[in-house]
């Protein structure tokens, strides 16, 4: 059976206020046209459909449109929820909608009740497990403790114990949205730390033979069979690099995996670009990148007049200007921003101890109450985007 892995389309999600819209409505031309010219057997969504809880209605419109699609070319999809999605509000409607082959899986009583498909050598199981946010869940999955392994380990039992009941030589699939250990992050996922911690490991997916991740933005494998499909269109310009694309994956009758990327449409290139503003309008070397979104750093040692401007002369497509002055580590000018390059809120908040102190950090039970804020307020947030 042959499917077409994709993840974080998060419709209605502008780059540095500029509407993506159209480009993801491209996206999805060329995911049906792929659908339909390399002969894809189901079609698998592994979260962040939408950007936020509550997406914008031209958002909602372009979602609506291509569940027409998907189900007019009589191809299954399943789909999960996000941690960017409201599960209730992507939910509405699932029953009916799961007529017409499109399976939305959006509550986490569901993660042992799959969707079954059969080709020539038999049934193949889909288990949708949607984003498991673990304050929210634990007494679903009756936890010990709230955090992403255990709550997602609870899940995977229940998907084992449903596959254990079926016939011998049943295939299996799982879709999951987390941060798997060994994946490489960017700039523009939202952070689900829990008590400091954020990553599950592969593991946790024994048994299965494909596991269909959604949450990182980077196209990636962990392993033969679990992979990141990422991100279809580039989010911060920390994916300037990215190579974006879906998986195509031929899952065999004993189980065997053999995938192919399909690159996605790139509707303008990225690029980051660092110097003096003199230089950096000077240099031929930069001429590819004049029709691109550029990011520039400028390192001189006095902010320059009305760089912005004078950049985009060059580069009319100059959408972030960061200032970086030449100077050295010791500097007491060195801003606070740079300062805090790199920090994650827990770091910068025990920096913020640190500072008032006059050098003392936080000790341990400190810094459990840091970590219990911050998981409040990302909870908080979780559950106010569920209602």
């Amino acid at each position: 059976m042959r499917f077409l892995h994709t993840s974080d389309w998060h419709l209605g999600r502008s780059f540095h206020r500029v509407s993506l819209l159209d480009a993801q409505a491209a996206f999805l031309d060329h995911l049906v046209a792929t659908v339909r010219e390399r002969d894809v057997d189901a079609v698998l969504v592994a979260g962040d459909v939408y950007d936020r809880a509550v997406p914008p209605l031209s958002a909602v419109e372009l979602f609506d449109d291509a569940l027409h699609r998907l189900a007019g070319v009589g191809v299954p999809t399943v789909m999960i929820s996000g941690n960017h999605d409201s599960a209730r509000r992507l939910g509405v409607g699932a029953g009916l909608i799961d007529r017409a082959g499109i399976h939305l899986r959006t509550d986490p009583a569901g993660c042992g009740e799959p969707v079954v498909l059969t080709d020539a050598h038999g049934d193949i199981a889909l288990y949708g497990l949607p984003y498991l946010e673990p304050a929210l869940v634990r007494d679903e999955f009756r936890t010990a403790t709230a955090g992403h392994e255990s709550v997602l380990g609870a899940a995977m039992e229940r998907v084992r114990a449903d596959l254990a009941g079926r016939a011998p030589g049943t295939r299996s699939v799982v879709l999951a949205h987390a941060f798997v250990v060994g994946g490489e992050p960017s700039d523009s996922e939202r952070d689900i730390t829990v008590g400091g911690v954020a990553a599950v490991p592969a593991g946790v997916f024994a048994g299965v033979d494909y596991v269909a991740l959604g949450h990182l933005h980077g196209c990636q494998s962990i392993n033969e069979r679990v992979r990141y499909a990422g991100s279809p269109l580039a989010y911060s310009f920390s994916e300037a690099g990215h190579r974006k694309s879906m998986w195509l994956v031929d899952l065999g009758p004993d189980g065997e995996i053999e995938a192919e990327r399909v690159d996605c449409p790139v509707p303008r290139r990225l690029a980051r670009i660092q110097g003096r503003l003199d230089d950096l309008l000077e240099d031929p070397a930069l001429e590819r990148h004049e029709q691109s979104w550029v990011e520039a750093t400028l390192t001189d040692p006095v902010r320059p007049d009305e760089p912005m401007v004078r950049l985009t002369e060059r580069f009319p497509h100059t959408l972030s200007l960061v200032f970086a002055p030449e100077r050295c580590e010791d500097d007491p000018l060195a801003t606070y921003a740079e300062r805090l390059r790199d920090r994650d809120d827990h770091q910068v908040a025990e920096d913020f101890v640190a500072h008032v102190r006059g050098g003392a950090g936080p000790d341990e039970r400190e810094r459990a109450v840091l970590r219990g804020a911050f998981d409040d307020v990302r909870v908080d947030a979780a559950v106010r985007g569920a209602e």
